[in-house]
């Protein structure tokens, strides 16, 4: 099978087949995580199925998250059972049979200094090896996740560098689900969905939504026409209230910190750092990709008008900084920060409280205009969201579907998936495979540009094969799209700004 590929072209023919009056099962509304996954249950199923995004896919929150596949320890902690099970469950799901390429196994370091005390050591230690017997439950094998253990101060310090020596009593290790990145999993999903029929269309804004029908403006060419549906979905997360004026939504802002991963001493695993006076809430100083680590994240009230790119606050960042200085045997300033980012969580309001208090259950709303709505959720449970909404827009309208197929259906560049190239070979970049896993060889294959495996510019680890993939194969249309999604150097803007007249360079050749 031919690798599905979104680009220019093809947005252009589903934009017109649409307008020319396409039959429609499903319209969804939303290009994040959430949008794209409930194209591809809906496609899967056999229903017919378009998705419009204002921006471009993963524009919103989908791209701002800690690139963590949690299995719901937190949540367990503080009582629902529901959440931690289903997230535990849900991080199996794409770790053994979705997206084993994307997703891997992230150690957590907790180093136990004099500031930890007994009860919160003993704390810690009972939350991991709950985490343990949730992983258990979910059927997660040790060999994906392996168990939580005790390790020497020895071994913290190979582990995390930077960690403070004095008083250093070992440290506690677990592990969770990490993403590669998490924008590239929605552009994997969405792929995914367009492998199996759905019409995927970025730039095209949704506006009159009913419960069968909505106003399509496309972005680009300023044309408006209306379209049917049997049912639309209004999977806009934090913005779904300007679809439904009626949803209750409570933002909370989450912000990290990008430095050079040589700041931490090049760690190998994520530093976990409790927040004192508060009882399971910590931070992270995460290994990532591009030579970087993130450091997040908080939990703010955003009330007010929802911007398309939320800022982080002064306030934020001198909370991370004095945070993590407190495991440090370095002092971390704002001069080492090289980029900052923050997004908003669609939680579901339920009045008083801190925002880190509020449930991260998702919902199902029907509005008075016929709607569905889902709305509140996270990004480890985008699967069972999907199929939520789904089965209830089924049971809703009418639709003649199959039954739910996303549990076991791989995504693109998974080994399983038959669309997929399996011929890795060892002459690839390791970063390239880490990316695109089984896709990373067609990536190569296809290129057409000079010094395909060449970096875009010394110093970063994305080939020049992979701009031009980014604009033929994975529907990027602009030099954002490029930079600040398909792959992710414009989280730093010195390194953005190196890079953009490469990525202009490769829209007006292969656009």
């Amino acid at each position: 099978m031919t690798p599905v590929a979104l680009n220019a072209a093809r947005r252009t023919a589903d934009v017109t087949a649409l307008a020319d009056g396409a039959p429609l099962d499903v319209l969804v509304i939303g290009g994040g995580i959430t949008g794209a996954g409930v194209a591809l249950d809906a496609a899967s199923r056999g229903l017919s199925v378009a998705l419009v995004e204002k921006h471009d896919l993963a524009f919103g929150t989908s791209r701002w998250s800690s690139k963590l596949v949690h299995g719901g320890l937190r949540y367990l902690a503080t009582g629902n059972v529901g959440i931690a099970r289903r997230s535990a469950v849900e991080r199996g799901i794409l770790m053994t049979r979705n997206a084993p390429h994307l997703v891997r196994a992230m150690p957590q370091l907790v180093p136990l200094l004099p500031s930890m005390g007994h009860a919160e050591r003993a704390l810690v230690r009972a939350g991991f090896l709950a985490g343990d017997v949730l992983r258990k439950t979910a059927g997660t094998p040790s060999s994906v996740l392996p168990r939580s253990r005790r390790i020497s101060a020895q071994r913290v310090i190979e582990m995390a560098a930077t960690v403070r020596r004095d008083g250093l009593d070992g440290g506690l290790l677990a592990f969770d689900g990490q993403l590669i990145d998490d924008a590239r999993l929605v552009i994997a999903v969405a792929r995914t969905a367009a492998q199996r029929g759905a019409r995927i269309l970025t730039y095209v804004a949704a506006s009159e939504a009913t419960g069968t029908s909505a106003r399509l403006t496309d972005q680009r060419s300023g044309e408006s026409f209306d379209v049917s549906a049997r049912a639309v979905i209004n999977a806009t997360g934090v913005w779904a209230g300007e679809i439904d004026p009626a949803l209750k939504l409570r933002p909370s802002r989450g912000t990290h910190l990008v430095f050079d991963a040589e700041t931490f001493g090049n760690p190998t695993a994520a530093l976990t750092i409790p927040i004192p006076g508060e009882i399971n809430r910590f931070i992270f100083a995460m290994p990532e990709q591009l030579g970087r680590v993130y450091l997040g994240l908080t939990d703010e009230d955003a009330p007010g008008a929802i911007p398309d790119v939320p800022q982080p606050s002064p306030d934020e960042i001198g909370f991370l900084l004095q945070t993590v200085n407190t495991a440090l045997e370095i002092t971390l300033d704002d001069s080492d920060v090289i980029g900052a980012y923050a997004g908003l969580r669609p939680l579901i309001d339920t009045g008083e409280g801190r925002t880190a208090d509020v449930s991260r259950d998702h919902a199902i709303v029907d509005s008075d205009s016929g709607v569905i709505s889902v709305i509140g959720g996270k990004l480890t449970e985008y699967r069972r969201m999907a199929q939520d909404v789904l089965d209830h827009a089924v049971a809703q309208r009418g639709l003649t579907a199959g039954a739910c197929r996303t549990h076991d259906l791989p995504l693109v560049g998974a080994l399983t998936n038959p669309g997929s190239d399996v011929a890795l070979t060892t002459d690839l970049p390791e970063s390239l495979i880490a990316r695109y896993g089984a896709e990373a060889g067609n990536v190569v294959a296809t290129a057409r540009c000079e010094r395909p495996t060449d970096p875009v510019v010394d110093g970063i680890d994305v080939t020049r094969a992979e701009f031009e993939y980014a604009i033929t194969h994975e529907g990027a249309l602009g030099v954002g799209d490029i930079l600040d999604r398909r792959t992710r150097i414009g989280l730093v803007a010195a390194d953005r700004e190196r890079v953009v007249g490469v990525a202009e360079e490769f829209l007006t050749r292969f656009a």
